[in-house]
């Protein structure tokens, strides 16, 4: 639950409220769309209509359909950010990376079925593409300051955590693959978990093998 809002910090008023939940109703309706239809041929007068707004309202908020995508992928930053942060101070940098990941999973979408219409469109849409490398881009950021806050023992912790954010993200994706290969049939977060152990166990595997 987010802390209240101090007293002395204006409350949005009522048009702003209206503001914002016209733009969460069309990023909501435009994700249903696009999951169900296709990105490309999904119009922006369907998704208008879905979302009970004018073309010129919708046009007032996001000039292009990536732009709705590109804001409902903000969504998902916050919610890594706020992830890793909530982890406790004492969980080692990699595991509370890889707990972000799992949180996340569940806010992608209310069920198994729409997360994973949701990835297959972010992730094997060519016509999003940029957008999917602009979301892991930010995923980056946000997972590099948070993990430096972690690493404090170290001189290159910035390097380290920059390094470690990467190899995240590559687990991520890399299981992402895996799931689309199979369909979406097994749960998303134990396949994570197994790829991230995979991962754990190369790095791990030739030192072994040498002792």
């Amino acid at each position: 639950m987010k802390p209240d809002a101090p007293d002395d910090q204006p409350r949005p008023g009522l048009r702003e409220r209206k503001q914002a939940r016209a733009r969460n109703t069309l990023i909501a309706e435009a994700m249903r769309l696009f999951s169900a239809k296709g990105y490309d041929e999904t119009t922006v007068d369907e998704i208008a209509d879905a979302a009970e707004v004018s073309r010129r309202t919708l046009f007032r908020m996001f000039e292009t359909k990536g732009d709705i995508v590109l804001a409902w992928t903000r969504g998902m930053t916050q919610t890594l950010t706020e992830a890793l942060a909530a982890c406790p101070a004492d969980m080692p940098p990699a595991d509370a990376m890889m707990h972000a990941f799992t949180s996340l999973v569940p806010r992608i979408a209310a069920n198994r079925q729409d997360t994973y219409a949701f990835v297959f469109l972010i992730e094997k849409t060519p016509s999003l593409q940029t957008v999917s490398l602009q979301k892991y881009g930010k995923w980056e950021d946000c997972l590099a300051d948070g993990l430096a806050k972690r690493i404090v023992e170290r001189k290159n912790r910035k390097t380290a955590a920059r390094l470690m954010a990467r190899c995240g993200i590559a687990i991520f994706r890399t299981a992402l693959d895996e799931w689309i290969r199979l369909k979406g049939r097994p749960a998303l977060v134990p396949l994570l978990q197994n790829t991230y152990a995979l991962q754990s166990s190369l790095w791990v595997a030739p030192a072994a093998a040498e002792a």
